[in-house]
């Protein structure tokens, strides 16, 4: 265990938080305050979800207790919580959201952070949550928040550069990651790598994040702690019981015509490259949930999830926690996922060893969990993928990733990274 890296809470009870329903508020994304990176924190699908701002706590971990750890800092802050929730729908009451890096070893470890103000809306419902220190103020004044909100600055233009490798360095690695492969010594490995992106001027995060809850409305457009994307990837979602998860893994790039773009999607749901790709995540998922569920759904055909960059190999599967497990957080559950075989391989300890061999480069926080929870440990936890995070107000790290399997062709996989970093680099000089 790793010592706690945050202050001693003070005192039971040291802060309340109060929920109340709400008119529509619109467009949830424009009531974000400041355009840094750093101030944004969002949660949305198909224009439903969350944003918050304002800080109560931040709690940081790191290592390979980094999960634990935030997860026993989380159920130390509501225990000395008192909670009032006239909504009591999920996303209602406090919550922390929380971005863990890829690897136990990265430096960016872990966080979770508790806003101030939460605006969520779902199914019909909105409703605004505001956690506060001491004693219950009154409640914010979203018009006149509306009004202190600063303007969308301009948009601005980048320079991409190769980051870790270019790409022949990148191909020539891939072409040994192939060979390990058909040697026997692993299934698959999912190698990804890095761009870097220096911007005319600081982007204004809120415009980022617009374009990718617009463009990529069936994803989930997030902002935590200077990382954000739009993910078509639910690592574990927790609700009222039931766990859900949506596995991707097996992609082909979109051309933009309807009638070949029907010919890609019958060639991916019929390739046995992509199809035994698929079959490991799936597998990888069900043994890492098989001791902590009593039942599990689970089809037997993957679907074809249509992006407006690439299609997937998708999966859908529900499980219901068994007598031993129906208290663990919707945190740890994505813990015990974590790394799935769609961003690591399969199987999982021999992949990491050849990834942390031929990828060159530190993940951070890219394809780790990054999502929220609630104060009964329900919440949703997303695998960061089409991401990209903050280095300096005018420099971008973006990330892709390729599961690479012994009939990979290293130039198909660099096209296919292409077409996965495609929407960080368009959101970014998004106008």
């Amino acid at each position: 265990m790793s010592a706690p890296s945050a202050a001693p809470l003070a005192p039971s009870p040291a802060y309340l938080a109060r929920t109340v329903p709400i008119d529509d508020p619109g467009d949830l994304l424009r009531y974000l305050p400041a355009p840094t990176p750093g101030a944004a924190l969002s949660w949305i699908r198909g224009g439903e979800g969350l944003v918050a701002w304002g800080e109560i706590a931040r709690f940081r971990t790191t290592g390979p207790a980094r999960f634990d750890d935030a997860d026993n800092h989380w159920s130390e802050f509501m225990s000395r919580c008192v909670v009032r929730d006239e909504v009591g729908l999920p996303g209602t009451g406090p919550l922390a959201f929380g971005s863990f890096a890829f690897s136990a070893d990265s430096p960016a470890g872990g966080v979770l952070i508790v806003p101030e103000v939460i605006l969520g809306r779902r199914d019909g419902a909105a409703w605004l949550t505001v956690v506060t220190p001491g004693s219950l103020g009154p409640l914010p004044d979203l018009p006149a928040h509306l009004a202190s909100v600063a303007p969308l600055t301009e948009a601005t233009t980048a320079a991409f550069a190769a980051g870790a490798r270019d790409e022949a360095a990148w191909l020539a690695e891939v072409g040994q990651v192939i060979s390990a492969i058909r040697s026997g010594e692993v299934a698959k490995v999912v190698v990804a790598r890095d761009l870097i992106a220096t911007t005319t001027a600081p982007i204004d995060v809120r415009r980022t994040l617009g374009h990718l809850a617009s463009a990529y409305a069936t994803s989930w457009t997030f902002a935590v702690d200077g990382l954000i994307g739009a993910t078509p990837e639910l690592l574990l979602r927790r609700e009222r019981g039931l766990l859900a998860s949506r596995v991707l893994a097996g992609t082909i790039r979109r051309t933009g015509d309807a009638d070949v773009d029907a010919t890609h999607a019958a060639a991916l749901a019929h390739s046995s490259k992509d199809l035994e790709e698929h079959e490991y995540a799936v597998d990888s998922l069900l043994e890492s949930l098989r001791d902590h569920v009593a039942t599990t759904s689970c089809p037997e055909v993957p679907f074809i999830l249509q992006l407006p960059n690439v299609m997937h190999l998708a999966t859908d599967v529900t499980a219901v926690p068994d007598a031993d497990s129906t208290e663990v957080s919707s945190l740890a559950f994505a813990a015990l996922l974590h790394p799935t075989a769609a961003v690591c391989g399969t199987p999982t300890a021999e992949a990491a060893r050849v990834l942390a061999a031929h990828e060159g480069m530190d993940r951070n926080r890219y394809a780790g969990p990054v999502g929220w929870m609630g104060g009964d440990g329900d919440g949703e936890w997303a695998i960061a993928l089409r991401t990209a995070r903050a280095v300096t107000d005018r420099t971008w790290q973006l990330f892709a990733g390729c599961g690479i399997m012994a009939a990979s062709d290293p130039a198909a996989e660099w096209a296919e990274s292409e077409a996965k970093l495609a929407p960080m680099r368009e959101a970014i000089t998004a106008s």
